[in-house]
Order: structure tokens, then sequence, then C-alpha cells
């Protein structure tokens, strides 16, 4: 018998979100987590709102909402909230009942935008870590440590001059400018939509952009994130944030840190060292324009223990951090303008990549 397509509402309807959400579902096992690490965050979050007036979003579900734009590479805060409207999982993982009515997306951003500070980001993340089923999960001793370009939410057409010279572009809503002939530089041009982006190009033949440098500590053991960075794309940038992050850590036992060949250099091999920190850094083996090749601060102290080859081959795994923080949650271009946001969107970003990984790595073995 053909069933009938007629459609008729209902008056009352009683529909429990959480029985409609699968019990194996990885979401849950996040939505869990993610819970204990912001249940540590109470008192940071007591700081930032007034005790009066009208009770705004509670943070908590400004970044359960956040994460899920993360997971699911929403590019928008407006899209976020028509998901939010009839998606009854992403309800569930924010809090919503299925009556709650959404956030206004100008509204969201608003109170979202409060949040965007390194303190909570990093709070959060230093949260999560330090779960027991988590904790349990990290290396105590090895290290990997890398940089990426974040392009900037700017257009090059915005790199003027800083005295206020330079042609500027056409007529219309996207006019044409001619940059040929004319020398641009940080020292002299600077974006006049995101003034903190540099221009800065990642090797030799590549096109120069307008981007930020995010650096990522992981450890090596699972390649989870232990902490991050964001700073101006210059030259040095990464083996300072390198330092920075490695500050951050309690001073122990000798740990090694694993790294490209970008930081092989004599200096940045001796600051490590006075650290307690054994450099697993890849050797630069390029040849000088004279012929001669360049020289190495790695040598057999180093090379000739097995525990570098390892290094050597675990340390690749951080460009799955960054792969995944581009391609899912819509890094490759930051839409945040200014470096504390972009630095606090990375930081939230690390977070998210971690949570997305704890359920198979917390699972029973079969």
């Amino acid at each position: 018998m053909r069933g009938s397509d007629q459609q008729s509402g209902r008056l009352f309807a009683y529909v429990n979100l959480e029985s409609r959400i699968a019990p194996d579902h990885p979401l849950r096992l996040i939505r869990e987590i993610a819970n204990e690490a912001l249940a540590k965050l109470n008192k940071a979050f007591e700081e930032l709102y007034s005790r009066e007036g009208r009770p705004s979003i509670p943070p908590e579900r400004l970044l359960r909402a956040g994460l899920l734009q993360l997971f699911y590479s929403i590019r928008s805060e407006r899209q976020l909230m028509e998901r939010l409207d009839f998606d009854l999982l992403f309800r569930w993982f924010v809090g919503l009942g299925i009556d709650d009515p959404v956030w206004d997306p100008t509204v969201f951003t608003k109170n979202r935008d409060r949040l965007l500070n390194t303190e909570i980001a990093q709070g959060f993340l230093a949260a999560l870590l330090s779960l027991p089923r988590v904790n349990q999960l990290l290396s105590r001793e090895h290290f990997t440590v890398d940089g990426t370009l974040l392009k900037a939410w700017a257009s090059m057409k915005s790199f003027r001059p800083k005295d206020g010279g330079g042609n500027p572009p056409g007529l219309g809503r996207n006019g044409e400018r001619n940059f040929h002939g004319e020398k641009r530089t940080n020292d002299t041009h600077a974006s006049t939509t995101d003034p903190d982006a540099r221009l800065y190009r990642k090797a030799d033949g590549r096109e120069s952009v307008l981007c930020y440098m995010a650096h990522a500590l992981m450890e090596n053991r699972h390649g989870l994130a232990v902490g991050g960075e964001v700073t101006h794309a210059t030259g040095t940038a990464e083996r300072e944030a390198a330092l920075a992050l490695l500050g951050r850590r309690k001073r122990g036992r000798r740990i090694t840190l694993g790294a490209d060949k970008a930081y092989d250099v004599e200096a940045f091999v001796e600051a490590l060292r006075e650290r307690k920190v054994t450099p697993h850094i890849t050797i630069d083996g390029n040849v000088r324009v004279s012929g001669k090749p360049r020289k190495t601060a790695i040598d057999a102290r180093t090379t000739r223990h097995a525990g570098y080859a390892i290094s050597q081959v675990i340390r690749k795994r951080i460009e799955e951090i960054y792969g995944w923080s581009k391609a899912t949650a819509g890094l490759a271009q930051v839409k945040l303008r200014g470096l504390p946001k972009v630095k606090s969107l990375f930081t939230f970003a690390l977070v998210a990549y971690n949570l997305i990984r704890l359920p198979n790595l917390l699972a029973p073995p079969v």
C-alpha cells in the first residue's frame, strides 16, 4: 500500500535530543572532554563578565559553537546560525534545546569576540592537555616544532605607502592597480585594512603575499599539538617562536626537538643546548653561490644516536596539524584581522584538532 505524502502540523512535539544522537557518535566523547576542559576555565570566564546587566550568551556555548564551525568547515557565523536553526546534532552539542531560538549572527559575533583573546585560547588548550585521560597520551621528552604561513584577510591593493603616497586603485568596487616598477617593502608600505599583516614569500621563485606566520609545538608520541603561536612573518620568526614555545614548558629533564633545515642555525642550536634541549634538526645541505656546502650546526654528537633518525621521520607529522587547520578549519586564509585575533583563532584551531583526534586515540583496542 502506498503511503500518503500529506503533511500536517502538530500542536505539541516531545523530542529528546539526547536520544536522537547515536550512542557511538564521536561528538559525544568530544563534547564530554570539551566540557571538562571548559569547567577549568570558569574563573577566567567570571573575570570577563560583569555581575550586573542582562545575561549574555554563555561563554561555554560560544566556544562549543566555535568548535563546530571548525569541525564542519562552516565559512561564516551567519551560516553557522542557519545550521544551528535546523540541525539537531548542532543544537545538542552547543547546549540549545529544540525550542530555543538561535542567536542573531551579529550578536553571536560580538559576544564571540570577547573570548577571542590569547589568555582564553591558551587556557583552553592547557586545560584540555591537563585532563588525566589526555595527559597520559602525551610525550614528556620528544617534541617537534615548525611554522607555516596564514594568508591575511587583506588585498594586495591595500598594501600602500605609509606616507600616503602612491597611485590609488582605479574607479569601481574592485578597481585595477598597476604595481609594475614600484618597490614595496614592509619598511615603507603597510596594508590599510590589516596593518599587522606582512608581505612575505615562502621561498625563492614563490609569490609574495600578505600573511602571518603560525607556529606549532607537537609532542611526538601521538602527534598532538601542545603549544601554538602566531607572529609577524619574518625570516627569523620560526626560530624565535620556537624558543618562546619551549620557554612556556616547565624545566625538567632533557628533551629533544625535531625541526626542518630552516632551524639549522648555529645561534639557535646553541640556545637549545643551553635550555637542555637536544636539537634533532635536519641538516641544511644547501650549496652556497661559491660552490661550497653550507656549514651545519648539527654534528655527530646528535646524528649518531638512533633517536635522531626517529625524530626525522616523526617530525613530518606536524604537517597534518597545518593541513587540517587550513583545509578543514578554514585557516588557509584567516577571516579575522589583527595579530591578537589571528593568534587566538589559530590556538582554538589547535584545540579543535586535538579534540577531533581524541575519539580514535582513546578508543579501546580491538
